[in-house]
């Protein structure tokens, strides 16, 4: 099987060569037809001047069929005689009243020409006064190889034949050029698909174009990359999955270890720590199965109208007591007629929940942590606005992702670290936004965005 760039020269090859011969066939038959009519036209005109000169000098047709051999010798012009019979099949002369005096076809003199004949004769006129007709009828001719007109048209044939080669060989050049600059962009892509099916994710190609081509090149190279980052980020939350679970594990076994070799003995203490290290173990199980449902689109919701006011202030209620406890101001405030919003209310509610102990967590005493509700663009916002510590700029925008460890996101060994991650994936899923905005000492500002759907 012939490769796509050899397939590619023969197709330019077979374009360039089949229209080279048809100009060239084309451009020598309308060379051919539009040289003999000017020497029709011109040996017309002459013959029409000699007739009317000689009906001038005569003053009537007779004996015109003596003179008229003369007459046409003159008007193909000197050294070019030909047989007038071949080349002019159809000549007829007629009188003023109509009346064939003259044809090469002797069974028309003396009848009478038509309208029709009439509208296609040339007229003769003598001091303005119509003296005759002479209604001709050409046929195309075969030139004289070393006349001056067989020359011509030998030379123009050349002409066009040497064209029809320099174009084809033009479009195999070019043709050659643009295979070649195809199949290298394509054969970059196969090698580095390659490479990725082998595993070596990250394989860039060089975009060379601008074209399709070149979009093809520069989404393989993106696709290149988000495969690498997703392989990275799977590993790293393997990683980060298995540290998770070791930790309960490891403190589930000790002590069932211990209590099993009479080391310690049972106590409130340790059945605490027990069943601590139990939820903490069950809470990590449910939070990767809320993710794993989420990325399967499989999340099922609830969705009910409901009051953004009404949402946030049942979210306060639920906080109140641990906000009094770190003694953080905890407040609700919400524009004047909102619409509802459509959402699963135990869902969002839990995002609310995250995105609260998450202020509380980096809030000091004595700060404040705000719940807001207002619209923009037709859109519903709820915003958790806190005044603690706030985020640095290179972890701000890794905060959403499963199990990134920053300085300001996601401390403390009780937690996941999918918090934020399983919030995204809430919101996402109702069909809005999630966003942050934070500087460090000047608190934060997470903001879900719903569609406003009344």
């Amino acid at each position: 099987m012939h490769s796509l760039r050899t397939k590619l020269i023969l197709a330019f090859l077979l374009v360039g060569l089949t229209g080279s011969v048809l100009v060239a066939v084309i451009v020598q038959r309308r060379t051919r037809l539009a040289f003999n009519d000017f020497i029709l036209n011109r040996e017309q005109q002459t013959l029409v001047n000699n007739l009317e000169l000689y009906y001038q000098r005569n003053g009537d047709w007779d004996g015109l069929q003596v003179s008229l051999l003369t007459l046409l010798v003159s008007s193909s012009g000197p050294g070019d005689v030909r047989d007038f019979g071949r080349d002019w099949q159809g000549l007829t002369l007629a009188g003023a009243d109509r009346v064939v005096l003259f044809s090469l076809r002797p069974e028309q003199v003396g009848k009478t020409l038509s309208s029709r004949e009439i509208d296609r004769a040339v007229t003769l006129e003598v001091d303005g006064e119509v003296v005759g007709w002479l209604l001709l009828t050409p046929t195309v001719r075969e030139w004289v190889a070393e006349s001056a007109e067989g020359v011509f048209l030998r030379n123009v044939n050349i002409a066009s034949l040497v064209s029809a080669l320099v174009a084809t060989l033009l479009a195999l050049t070019l043709g050659s050029f643009l295979a070649l600059t195809l199949t290298r962009s394509l054969r970059e892509l196969t090698e580095a698909t390659v490479e990725i099916a082998k595993g070596r994710f990250g394989k860039q190609v060089m975009v060379r174009s601008d074209d399709e081509l070149g979009e093809l090149a520069t989404s393989f190279n993106q696709m290149s990359l988000d495969l690498e980052r997703a392989t990275q980020a799977r590993r790293q939350m393997t990683a980060d999955v298995a540290h998770d679970l070791r930790s309960p594990l490891s403190v589930l076994s000790g002590y069932a270890e211990a209590l099993s070799d009479g080391k310690i003995a049972g106590s409130p203490e340790v059945y605490n720590i027990l069943h601590q290290e139990t939820v903490h173990l069950s809470r990590l199980v449910e939070d990767l199965r809320l993710l794993s449902l989420a990325d399967a689109g499989e999340l099922q919701l609830l969705i009910q109208s409901f009051s953004p006011q009404a949402l946030l202030e049942r979210t306060a209620a639920r906080h109140a007591v641990a906000a009094e406890q770190h003694n953080i101001s905890l407040s609700v405030s919400a524009d004047q007629g909102l619409p509802n919003v459509n959402v699963d209310i135990e869902r969002m509610s839990q995002v609310l929940d995250n995105l609260i102990l998450n202020a509380f967590r980096y809030t000091p005493s004595g700060g404040e942590v705000r719940l807001i509700s207002k619209t923009a663009n037709g859109d519903v916002l709820l915003q958790v606005q806190d005044s603690g510590s706030g985020i640095i700029s290179e972890d701000l925008p890794h905060i959403f992702d499963r199990f990134y460890r920053g300085d300001k996101a996601r401390r403390g060994s009780e937690e996941s670290g999918l918090g934020l991650a399983i919030a995204k994936s809430i919101v996402k899923a109702h069909g809005g936004e999630i966003s942050a905005e934070s500087s460090p000492g000047q608190g934060s500002v997470f903001t879900i965005t719903l569609k406003n759907q009344t």
